[in-house]
């Protein structure tokens, strides 16, 4: 006896839902605190969708957490700079601001997005 395949349905993705232009970022903190205590976060992430501004773009990031020391921080509504070419039709991002306050403290941080789609 026939074993008969399963029909499978695949839900149609709108264009508003499909996932367009995005980069991947990673970056550490700068160190706060002082003494025993002075520490630094990294995190990792992807941004949100390309924001149009004027003739170039900028996206927002909101990272739930930093990685855990003994607290965590988060990235709130951050916004990328305008793209930055690097060659080949690719970009950057140059991204600076502060983290959320936790345990009486924030940090400050600045880094690059990496490349959308780096080898398309």
């Amino acid at each position: 006896m026939q074993k008969k395949r399963a029909t499978v349905v695949k839900k149609a993705v709108s264009p508003r839902q499909a996932q367009r232009h995005v980069h991947e970022f990673e970056g550490s903190t700068k160190l706060a605190e002082a003494g025993a205590d002075r520490h630094n976060h990294r995190f990792a992430g992807v941004t949100g969708q390309a924001i149009r501004v004027g003739s170039t773009h900028v996206h927002e990031i909101d990272l739930e957490r930093t990685d855990f020391l003994d607290h965590f921080h988060n990235l709130r509504r951050i916004r990328t700079g305008p793209a930055i070419p690097v060659g080949n039709g690719k970009h950057v991002h140059f991204v600076t601001g502060r983290t959320t306050l936790n345990d009486g403290h924030t940090h400050q941080f600045n880094f690059a997005t990496l490349i959308e789609s780096p080898l398309v």
